[in-house]
């Protein structure tokens, strides 16, 4: 079942204002970023589409790199050899 391209375009503000919220959950996607990017990023995938607000590894990619805030932008770079 293939999807739209825009399909998940509109949730990945409202998935990263959702992850945000929960600094445990932060946390353990930055760690596992340091240590498995391509892992943190699908994990990111399962929880939009686990919370109803399904995503591409391409549009997580996008927004996080559209952010200005020092924090995002830390994982991106942390994270980019395996993104």
């Amino acid at each position: 079942m293939s999807a739209s391209p825009d399909s998940g375009s509109g949730n990945a503000p409202a998935l990263y204002a959702r992850i945000s919220a929960d600094a445990d959950l932060t946390q353990a996607l930055f760690r596992q970023a340091l240590q498995d990017p391509k892992g943190a990023l699908s994990r990111i995938v399962e929880l939009g589409e686990s919370s109803g607000l399904p995503v591409t590894a391409d549009e997580v990619k996008a927004h996080i790199g559209s952010l200005d805030d020092a924090a995002s932008k830390q994982w991106l770079i942390k994270a980019r050899g395996g993104l």
